[in-house]
Protein backbone atom coordinates (compact mmCIF):
# COMPACT_ATOMS: atom_id res chain seq x y z
CA UNK A 1 0.00 0.00 0.00
CA UNK A 2 1.54 3.62 -1.20
CA UNK A 3 2.42 5.85 1.93
CA UNK A 4 0.87 8.68 -0.02
CA UNK A 5 -2.14 9.88 2.27
CA UNK A 6 -5.19 11.59 0.21
CA UNK A 7 -8.91 12.39 2.17
CA UNK A 8 -10.57 12.67 -0.77
CA UNK A 9 -9.28 10.59 -3.78
CA UNK A 10 -10.88 11.54 -7.17
CA UNK A 11 -12.39 8.02 -8.00
CA UNK A 12 -12.13 4.03 -6.32
CA UNK A 13 -11.41 0.91 -8.24
CA UNK A 14 -14.20 -1.69 -7.38
CA UNK A 15 -12.42 -5.11 -7.80
CA UNK A 16 -15.60 -7.41 -7.27
CA UNK A 17 -14.90 -10.31 -8.55
CA UNK A 18 -12.02 -9.16 -10.77
CA UNK A 19 -10.45 -12.49 -10.36
CA UNK A 20 -13.06 -14.30 -11.60
CA UNK A 21 -14.32 -12.55 -15.35
CA UNK A 22 -16.00 -15.55 -16.51
CA UNK A 23 -18.55 -14.59 -13.25
CA UNK A 24 -19.23 -10.97 -14.70
CA UNK A 25 -21.91 -11.70 -17.52
CA UNK A 26 -24.01 -14.04 -15.88
CA UNK A 27 -24.09 -11.61 -12.79
CA UNK A 28 -24.79 -9.01 -15.09
CA UNK A 29 -27.53 -10.81 -16.56
CA UNK A 30 -29.18 -11.66 -12.78
CA UNK A 31 -28.47 -8.27 -11.67
CA UNK A 32 -30.70 -7.08 -14.71
CA UNK A 33 -33.74 -9.11 -14.17
CA UNK A 34 -33.41 -8.48 -10.25
CA UNK A 35 -33.75 -4.72 -10.81
CA UNK A 36 -36.28 -4.99 -13.14
CA UNK A 37 -38.28 -7.13 -10.92
CA UNK A 38 -37.73 -4.82 -7.91
CA UNK A 39 -38.66 -1.74 -9.48
CA UNK A 40 -42.22 -3.23 -11.04
CA UNK A 41 -42.90 -5.32 -8.45
CA UNK A 42 -42.29 -2.32 -5.57
CA UNK A 43 -44.07 0.03 -7.74
CA UNK A 44 -47.26 -2.00 -7.93
CA UNK A 45 -47.52 -2.10 -4.50
CA UNK A 46 -46.90 1.62 -4.13
CA UNK A 47 -49.28 2.24 -6.25
CA UNK A 48 -52.24 -0.46 -5.22
CA UNK A 49 -51.66 0.47 -1.86
CA UNK A 50 -52.23 4.42 -2.83
CA UNK A 51 -55.28 4.18 -5.48
CA UNK A 52 -57.23 1.19 -4.05
CA UNK A 53 -59.52 2.88 -1.41
CA UNK A 54 -59.73 -0.87 0.63
CA UNK A 55 -55.68 -1.05 1.19
CA UNK A 56 -55.90 2.20 2.92
CA UNK A 57 -54.98 0.91 6.70
CA UNK A 58 -51.64 0.96 8.30
CA UNK A 59 -50.81 -2.40 7.31
CA UNK A 60 -50.42 -1.44 3.56
CA UNK A 61 -49.25 2.22 4.62
CA UNK A 62 -46.34 0.52 6.10
CA UNK A 63 -45.86 -1.85 3.36
CA UNK A 64 -46.12 0.94 1.12
CA UNK A 65 -43.26 2.54 3.05
CA UNK A 66 -41.21 -0.85 2.62
CA UNK A 67 -41.57 -0.83 -0.61
CA UNK A 68 -40.09 2.68 -1.06
CA UNK A 69 -37.06 2.23 1.10
CA UNK A 70 -36.72 -1.07 -1.25
CA UNK A 71 -36.71 0.83 -4.73
CA UNK A 72 -33.79 3.37 -3.31
CA UNK A 73 -31.74 0.72 -1.74
CA UNK A 74 -31.38 -1.00 -5.36
CA UNK A 75 -31.71 2.08 -7.23
CA UNK A 76 -28.64 3.51 -5.26
CA UNK A 77 -26.48 0.55 -6.06
CA UNK A 78 -27.37 -1.73 -8.68
CA UNK A 79 -27.27 0.23 -11.98
CA UNK A 80 -23.10 1.48 -11.03
CA UNK A 81 -22.65 -2.57 -10.52
CA UNK A 82 -24.37 -2.86 -14.13
CA UNK A 83 -22.44 -0.20 -15.64
CA UNK A 84 -19.11 -1.74 -13.64
CA UNK A 85 -20.02 -5.26 -15.44
CA UNK A 86 -19.87 -4.42 -18.47
CA UNK A 87 -16.82 -2.24 -18.38
CA UNK A 88 -12.68 -3.17 -18.28
CA UNK A 89 -12.34 0.33 -15.89
CA UNK A 90 -14.36 -0.67 -12.75
CA UNK A 91 -14.34 2.52 -10.97
CA UNK A 92 -16.65 4.89 -8.74
CA UNK A 93 -15.94 8.38 -8.32
CA UNK A 94 -15.65 9.72 -4.93
CA UNK A 95 -18.93 11.21 -4.67
CA UNK A 96 -20.23 8.41 -5.83
CA UNK A 97 -18.98 6.45 -3.23
CA UNK A 98 -20.16 8.68 -0.45
CA UNK A 99 -23.52 8.37 -1.95
CA UNK A 100 -23.41 4.83 -2.10
CA UNK A 101 -22.31 4.61 1.50
CA UNK A 102 -24.90 7.17 3.32
CA UNK A 103 -27.36 5.79 1.54
CA UNK A 104 -26.77 1.73 2.40
CA UNK A 105 -26.38 2.95 5.84
CA UNK A 106 -29.34 5.18 5.97
CA UNK A 107 -31.64 2.71 4.06
CA UNK A 108 -30.23 -0.32 6.34
CA UNK A 109 -31.24 1.02 9.65
CA UNK A 110 -34.48 2.64 8.38
CA UNK A 111 -35.48 -1.41 7.17
CA UNK A 112 -34.72 -2.64 10.57
CA UNK A 113 -36.75 0.21 12.52
CA UNK A 114 -39.64 0.23 9.83
CA UNK A 115 -39.57 -4.37 10.41
CA UNK A 116 -39.91 -3.92 14.01
CA UNK A 117 -42.97 -1.55 13.43
CA UNK A 118 -44.97 -3.50 10.94
CA UNK A 119 -44.37 -6.09 13.82
CA UNK A 120 -46.56 -3.58 16.48
CA UNK A 121 -48.81 -3.16 14.16
CA UNK A 122 -49.59 -7.16 13.85
CA UNK A 123 -49.72 -7.22 17.17
CA UNK A 124 -52.32 -4.25 18.11
CA UNK A 125 -54.28 -5.74 15.06
CA UNK A 126 -54.12 -9.79 16.24
CA UNK A 127 -53.89 -9.29 19.80
CA UNK A 128 -55.97 -5.85 20.69
CA UNK A 129 -58.53 -6.10 17.56
CA UNK A 130 -61.42 -4.42 19.17
CA UNK A 131 -59.09 -1.11 19.72
CA UNK A 132 -56.71 -1.58 16.79
CA UNK A 133 -58.60 1.24 14.70
CA UNK A 134 -58.21 3.70 17.60
CA UNK A 135 -54.58 2.57 18.70
CA UNK A 136 -52.98 2.20 14.77
CA UNK A 137 -54.70 6.31 14.02
CA UNK A 138 -53.35 8.18 10.96
CA UNK A 139 -51.46 10.51 12.80
CA UNK A 140 -49.65 7.56 15.01
CA UNK A 141 -49.00 6.05 11.74
CA UNK A 142 -47.29 8.81 9.84
CA UNK A 143 -45.30 9.28 12.99
CA UNK A 144 -43.51 5.96 13.20
CA UNK A 145 -43.14 6.02 9.56
CA UNK A 146 -41.35 9.12 9.74
CA UNK A 147 -39.40 7.91 12.71
CA UNK A 148 -37.89 5.18 11.22
CA UNK A 149 -36.94 7.14 7.93
CA UNK A 150 -35.53 9.78 10.42
CA UNK A 151 -33.94 7.17 13.10
CA UNK A 152 -31.84 5.48 9.78
CA UNK A 153 -30.38 8.81 8.05
CA UNK A 154 -29.53 9.97 11.38
CA UNK A 155 -27.38 7.28 11.97
CA UNK A 156 -26.10 7.06 8.58
CA UNK A 157 -25.24 10.83 8.91
CA UNK A 158 -22.87 9.70 12.35
CA UNK A 159 -21.39 6.81 10.87
CA UNK A 160 -20.64 8.37 7.50
CA UNK A 161 -19.14 11.04 9.02
CA UNK A 162 -16.39 8.77 11.05
CA UNK A 163 -15.75 6.93 8.22
CA UNK A 164 -15.02 9.53 5.77
CA UNK A 165 -13.08 11.41 7.75
CA UNK A 166 -10.44 9.01 7.87
CA UNK A 167 -6.94 9.43 5.96
CA UNK A 168 -7.33 6.99 2.87
CA UNK A 169 -3.97 5.30 1.42
CA UNK A 170 -3.54 4.51 -2.11
CA UNK A 171 -3.97 2.59 -4.09
CA UNK A 172 -7.92 3.14 -3.86
CA UNK A 173 -8.79 -0.78 -4.60
CA UNK A 174 -12.33 -1.37 -2.62
CA UNK A 175 -12.55 -5.16 -2.55
CA UNK A 176 -16.09 -5.13 -2.91
CA UNK A 177 -18.77 -4.07 -5.34
CA UNK A 178 -19.52 -0.65 -4.38
CA UNK A 179 -18.32 1.39 -1.21
CA UNK A 180 -19.37 0.01 2.19
CA UNK A 181 -17.84 0.53 5.74
CA UNK A 182 -15.55 -2.60 6.31
CA UNK A 183 -14.18 -2.28 2.13
CA UNK A 184 -13.49 1.35 3.10
CA UNK A 185 -12.12 1.08 6.44
CA UNK A 186 -9.61 -1.46 5.00
CA UNK A 187 -8.11 1.79 2.89
CA UNK A 188 -7.22 3.44 6.41
CA UNK A 189 -3.67 4.83 6.92
CA UNK A 190 -4.57 4.47 10.54
CA UNK A 191 -5.67 2.09 13.17
CA UNK A 192 -9.70 1.56 12.72
CA UNK A 193 -10.64 -0.59 15.91
CA UNK A 194 -12.19 2.24 17.30
CA UNK A 195 -14.55 2.51 14.08
CA UNK A 196 -14.95 -1.23 13.91
CA UNK A 197 -15.72 -1.39 17.16
CA UNK A 198 -18.39 1.65 16.23
CA UNK A 199 -19.74 -0.40 13.60
CA UNK A 200 -20.23 -3.68 15.53
CA UNK A 201 -21.90 -1.02 18.22
CA UNK A 202 -24.20 0.13 15.49
CA UNK A 203 -25.05 -3.25 13.79
CA UNK A 204 -26.49 -5.20 17.39
CA UNK A 205 -28.23 -1.68 17.86
CA UNK A 206 -30.24 -1.87 14.90
CA UNK A 207 -30.53 -5.49 14.26
CA UNK A 208 -30.59 -7.31 17.87
CA UNK A 209 -32.59 -4.71 19.47
CA UNK A 210 -35.88 -4.25 16.66
CA UNK A 211 -35.59 -8.05 16.05
CA UNK A 212 -36.18 -8.56 20.00
CA UNK A 213 -38.89 -6.44 19.65
CA UNK A 214 -40.49 -8.59 16.93
CA UNK A 215 -39.53 -11.89 18.34
CA UNK A 216 -41.80 -10.67 21.53
CA UNK A 217 -44.66 -9.55 19.58
CA UNK A 218 -44.66 -12.56 17.59
CA UNK A 219 -44.47 -14.47 20.69
CA UNK A 220 -47.76 -12.65 22.17
CA UNK A 221 -49.20 -13.14 18.49
CA UNK A 222 -48.62 -16.42 19.08
CA UNK A 223 -50.63 -17.02 22.30
CA UNK A 224 -53.42 -15.00 21.07
CA UNK A 225 -53.66 -17.32 17.90
CA UNK A 226 -53.79 -20.34 20.21
CA UNK A 227 -57.04 -18.42 21.59
CA UNK A 228 -58.64 -18.10 18.61
CA UNK A 229 -61.27 -20.73 18.16
CA UNK A 230 -61.94 -21.09 14.12
CA UNK A 231 -59.48 -22.42 12.01
CA UNK A 232 -60.67 -19.82 9.83
CA UNK A 233 -59.56 -16.74 11.64
CA UNK A 234 -56.64 -18.69 12.68
CA UNK A 235 -55.36 -18.94 8.58
CA UNK A 236 -56.56 -15.22 8.41
CA UNK A 237 -54.32 -13.92 11.32
CA UNK A 238 -51.76 -15.85 10.40
CA UNK A 239 -51.79 -14.84 6.57
CA UNK A 240 -50.97 -11.52 7.70
CA UNK A 241 -48.26 -12.10 9.93
CA UNK A 242 -46.69 -15.05 7.67
CA UNK A 243 -45.49 -13.08 4.76
CA UNK A 244 -43.66 -10.47 7.17
CA UNK A 245 -42.13 -13.11 9.44
CA UNK A 246 -40.99 -14.36 5.97
CA UNK A 247 -39.30 -10.91 4.81
CA UNK A 248 -37.76 -10.79 8.83
CA UNK A 249 -36.11 -13.77 8.60
CA UNK A 250 -34.24 -12.91 4.90
CA UNK A 251 -33.46 -9.72 5.91
CA UNK A 252 -32.38 -10.25 9.69
CA UNK A 253 -30.82 -13.53 8.59
CA UNK A 254 -28.49 -11.89 6.74
CA UNK A 255 -27.67 -8.88 7.56
CA UNK A 256 -26.22 -10.90 11.56
CA UNK A 257 -24.22 -13.33 8.56
CA UNK A 258 -22.67 -9.85 7.69
CA UNK A 259 -22.09 -7.74 10.42
CA UNK A 260 -22.14 -9.66 13.70
CA UNK A 261 -20.35 -13.01 12.27
CA UNK A 262 -16.94 -13.26 13.42
CA UNK A 263 -14.32 -13.14 10.55
CA UNK A 264 -13.04 -16.42 9.01
CA UNK A 265 -10.68 -17.39 6.05
CA UNK A 266 -13.60 -17.40 4.01
CA UNK A 267 -15.18 -13.93 5.02
CA UNK A 268 -14.46 -11.74 1.71
CA UNK A 269 -16.15 -13.71 -0.63
CA UNK A 270 -18.85 -15.04 1.55
CA UNK A 271 -19.51 -11.05 2.61
CA UNK A 272 -19.77 -10.38 -1.13
CA UNK A 273 -22.31 -13.05 -1.96
CA UNK A 274 -24.10 -12.24 1.09
CA UNK A 275 -24.32 -8.36 0.31
CA UNK A 276 -25.68 -9.45 -3.07
CA UNK A 277 -28.27 -11.30 -1.36
CA UNK A 278 -29.21 -8.36 1.13
CA UNK A 279 -28.78 -5.71 -1.49
CA UNK A 280 -30.23 -7.27 -4.47
CA UNK A 281 -32.37 -10.80 -4.42
CA UNK A 282 -33.85 -9.75 -0.80
CA UNK A 283 -35.51 -6.63 -2.81
CA UNK A 284 -36.76 -8.22 -5.75
CA UNK A 285 -38.35 -10.64 -3.09
CA UNK A 286 -40.26 -8.90 -0.73
CA UNK A 287 -43.01 -7.59 -3.21
CA UNK A 288 -43.12 -11.32 -4.26
CA UNK A 289 -43.43 -12.18 -0.90
CA UNK A 290 -46.37 -9.89 -0.42
CA UNK A 291 -48.07 -10.37 -3.34
CA UNK A 292 -47.85 -13.79 -3.67
CA UNK A 293 -49.50 -14.78 0.05
CA UNK A 294 -51.47 -11.83 0.09
CA UNK A 295 -55.69 -12.53 -1.39
CA UNK A 296 -56.05 -8.95 -0.59
CA UNK A 297 -53.56 -7.11 -2.73
CA UNK A 298 -54.02 -9.84 -5.67
CA UNK A 299 -57.46 -8.68 -5.89
CA UNK A 300 -56.53 -5.02 -5.83
CA UNK A 301 -54.10 -5.40 -8.50
CA UNK A 302 -56.83 -7.30 -10.66
CA UNK A 303 -59.28 -4.27 -9.68
CA UNK A 304 -57.04 -1.55 -10.76
CA UNK A 305 -55.97 -3.20 -13.69
CA UNK A 306 -59.97 -3.51 -15.09
CA UNK A 307 -59.95 0.20 -14.28
CA UNK A 308 -56.87 1.03 -16.74
CA UNK A 309 -58.25 -1.36 -19.46
CA UNK A 310 -61.41 0.57 -19.20
CA UNK A 311 -60.11 3.85 -19.15
CA UNK A 312 -58.18 2.90 -22.60
CA UNK A 313 -61.55 1.42 -24.02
Amino acid sequence: MSSVNETNPQEFILLGFSDRPWLEFPLFVVFLISYIVTIFGNLTIILVSRLDSKLHTPMYFFLANLSLLDLCYTTSTVPQMLVNLCSTRKVISYGGCVAQLFMFLALGATECVLLAVMSFDRFVAICRPLHYSVVMHHRLCFQLAAASWMTGFSNSVWLSTLTLQLPLCGPYMVDHFLCEVPALLKLSCVDTAANEAELFFVSVLFHLIPLTLILISYAFIAQALFRIQSAEGRQKAFRTCGSHLIVVSLFYGTAISMYLQPPSPNSKDRGKMVSLFYRIIAPMMNPLIYTLRNKEVKEAFKRLVAKVFLIKE
